[in-house]
């Protein structure tokens, strides 16, 4: 079971979540997705997002949040949430084998009482006056420094 995971809170847009699950399995990242999505979230619906990648994904489904943070805790894994709202660029913090990364819909982020779970925020830095980077991109960006500060594999 890979380590470092990305966890998807409602996601909205399907071709998204096909991106990060196909740069997931290229990875070796696990995913989970904290239902429900903002679109069909069949297995059919996912093996067309995901293409032929999906069968490559450690991906773990979470029928509520509360069913996520359960599972989470239990675990001990921190988790580390993606925030225009955070105040620590992502390259500032020292990532952990083990995390979790959070990414909010793509419509609205995550709710305060998810926010308020998180053990660290991190944003990307943006040039002033844009609203935010595609969460796919997003988390390409954040995985890819975590497994450069934790080593990949």
């Amino acid at each position: 079971m890979p380590l470092l995971r990305i966890a998807l809170y409602q996601p909205d847009i399907a071709g998204n979540t096909g991106t990060i699950l196909r740069l997931a399995a290229c990875l070796g990242v696990g995913v989970d997705i904290i239902e429900p999505a903002g679109f069909d979230i069949s297995d059919r619906s996912l093996k067309r997002a995901g293409m032929d990648y999906l069968a490559a994904v450690a991906l773990t489904r979470h029928v509520t949040w509360d069913r996520f943070e359960e599972w989470r805790t239990g675990t001990g894994r921190r988790l580390v949430l993606a925030s225009t709202k955070a105040a620590m660029p992502y390259v500032d913090l020292a990532y952990r084998p083990d995390d979790i990364l959070l990414f909010g819909r793509e419509s609205a982020g995550v709710p305060d009482h998810v926010h308020e779970k998180a053990d660290a925020r991190v944003l990307i830095p943006m040039v002033e006056g844009q609203r935010s980077i595609n969460i796919a991109m997003s988390a390409a960006m954040i995985a890819g420094e975590a497994l450069r500060q934790t080593g990949f594999g």
